[in-house]
């Protein structure tokens, strides 16, 4: 009995793990996840750009839809405090808008201009803006805006650009972007979204979400396309205002470096205006 005993003993000892054995597997395991973890995330990312996207794109459909009911008269591109029944705003921003929660934010962007084209209140917001979890940016809920040179403020001086207001005023539609996301440093996107054209500044920061250093833009024939910015010092910028906005500044003026002449160039051949009072600011 004992000698069976020990021969049993012997077999479980010969079928388990070693330590070494073990430390071998955790260690190929960690190679592997080491691995995979920045596929995943990258596939991750890719999906959320698809589904941003798609965003743009049913929200260019709907701007398009609502100016062709309108004798191509384009929606107010401003965010104005109260629903303007004579220039309705494409959205509308509640009272209090700083502090006001995600339902309320929602409930205003129903009362805009868009809604009846563009009725799901998930197609307002992209899913890699990641304000929501950042506690300097309270309830930010919307994402995207529309450039101020289309039926909103052309330029932070008024007499300097007209905005575009119908679709006949707009020139090379294929270049022309309607819709960008965000990041306005105060919480909630508010206004339109400007370029200082002829002073040579960047006002607005734009979301840099995709890949890091990327930006979903949807244009005025309808299609859309992700932009790589190439200077880091303008990616920086718009990341203060998404992680430091205390210490964000607007009116960012054009640095003097070919990568970020590059990024001001394409940025002024997209942004659509009627008419400019002076030259556009280039070297």
């Amino acid at each position: 009995m004992k000698g069976n005993l020990l021969g049993k003993g012997e077999s479980m000892s010969r079928n388990a793990f070693t330590l070494i054995e073990l430390l071998v597997v955790i260690a190929v395991i960690a190679v592997l996840m080491g691995i995979l973890m920045p596929a995943l995330r990258m596939a991750r990312e890719q999906a959320r750009s698809i589904a941003c996207s798609s965003n743009l794109k049913t929200l260019v459909l709907g701007w398009t839809l609502y100016a062709n009911d309108n004798d191509s008269r384009i929606v107010n591109g401003h965010t104005p405090d109260t629903v303007n029944q004579s220039e309705p705003g494409w959205v509308v921003m509640p009272p209090n808008a700083v502090s006001a929660p995600v339902e309320d934010k929602i409930a205003y962007i129903k009362q805009g201009a868009l809604w009846p084209y563009v009725s799901n209140e998930e197609v307002y917001r992209c899913p890699s803006d990641r304000r929501k979890d950042n506690p300097m940016h309270l309830q930010a809920y919307r994402s995207y805006g529309i450039p101020g040179g289309l039926n909103g403020v052309a330029d932070d001086q008024a007499d300097i650009a007209k905005p575009c207001k119908s679709l006949t005023d707009i020139k090379q539609p294929g270049r022309k972007y309607v819709f960008l996301p965000e990041c306005d440093k105060r919480g909630y996107n508010r206004g339109s979204w400007l370029l200082g054209l002829v002073r040579g500044q960047w006002i607005d920061a734009f979301g840099v979400w995709h890949r890091g250093r990327s930006t979903n833009f949807a244009f005025a024939d309808g299609h859309t396309a992700k932009h790589a910015w190439q200077s880091q010092a303008l990616v920086d910028w718009c990341y203060l205002a998404l992680d430091n906005p205390g210490k964000f500044d607007f009116w960012r003026d054009v640095l003097d470096t070919d990568d970020e002449k590059e990024d001001w160039r394409w940025a002024v051949d997209g942004y659509a205006y009627k008419s400019l009072t002076g030259p556009i600011y280039g070297w």
